[in-house]
């Protein structure tokens, strides 16, 4: 059987380090954990390697209030008791009345998905350590209907955190772990190639240097992301900003930060 292999995409810029740790994790069929900062292209990266992989996507986007049960199944004991007070056919078969989660439809799939959880730092401490068993053995039981489901095809699992809480020791050691350091500036100019045909030499060059300036400046506590300098460049560029103000003015400073403070510090900054 042919090795999978993730390959750079054209739609995602990843760095060669990336790219072998994506594939050593689905090589030794262990979840892949990325952290990095908001920004870095840490979601973005499970549909890429689906897209190179020719895989369907499943995304189980993590909540405060998700607990690990919401992933394999859910048992509508409510719909169950509602068709039996109108007489409704097949209330006895309870398997009609199981919803798989999105763990539990990846575990159905007959063809191998990539599942993404998505910042599986936003829910409680015990979450991980719930899903261990379940990533482990690939599979999961349900006691209502005494079936055991397991994995058809084991799943490539990425799972993201954005740092927001320490994930315990146990759920650590076994995934493949990867850290995405924030795009250096030549990167950020290959991210932006991918999502603009034709800008401006100038106006990119300045933009970015601007971007850096800003991200850079003591006192800003919501430190611009890529996306923002995406959507800055398409501001920048429908507004027909001349290049040459853009280090000294930063225009449409809204764009690329979101805070009254930050707008204040990099206001008095400039005023320098």
């Amino acid at each position: 059987m042919k090795q999978l292999s993730f390959n750079r995409d054209t739609q995602y810029v990843a760095s060669a380090d990336l790219m072998n740790t994506v594939n050593i994790a689905i090589a030794l069929q262990k979840p892949l954990l990325v952290k990095g900062e908001p920004g870095t292209g840490k979601t973005m990266l499970a549909q890429a390697v689906a897209d190179a992989l020719g895989k369907k996507l499943i995304i189980w986007n993590i909540k405060s209030t998700t607990k690990a049960q919401d992933g394999l199944y859910v048992y509508d004991v409510v719909q169950r008791l509602y068709d039996s007070q109108f007489g409704n056919a097949g209330v006895d078969d309870i398997a009609s009345y199981i919803k798989f989660g999105k763990l539990g439809e990846a575990f159905q799939s007959d063809e191998q998905v990539v599942l993404l959880i998505d910042e599986i730092d936003k829910a409680d401490l015990e979450f991980p350590n719930d899903l261990l068993w379940e990533l482990d053995q690939m599979e999961f039981y349900i006691p209502e209907t005494k079936e055991t489901i397991r994995a058809k095809q084991r799943p490539i699992v990425i799972i993201t955190s954005n740092a927001e809480k320490e994930l315990p020791d146990a759920f650590l050691r076994r995934c493949i772990f990867h850290y995405i350091e924030f795009p250096d500036p030549e990167q950020m100019e290959d991210i932006i190639n991918v999502h603009f045909d034709r800008l401006e030499d100038k106006l990119v060059s300045q933009a970015i240097a601007a971007f850096y300036q800003v991200r850079q400046m003591r006192g800003i506590e919501k430190k611009p992301s890529t996306s923002e300098l995406i959507d800055w460049l398409r501001a920048l560029t429908v507004c027909g900003v001349n290049p040459k103000k853009i280090t000294s003015t930063i225009p449409l400073a809204g764009v690329l930060l979101k805070k009254d403070k930050d707008l204040a510090t990099l206001n008095r900054q400039l005023r320098r």
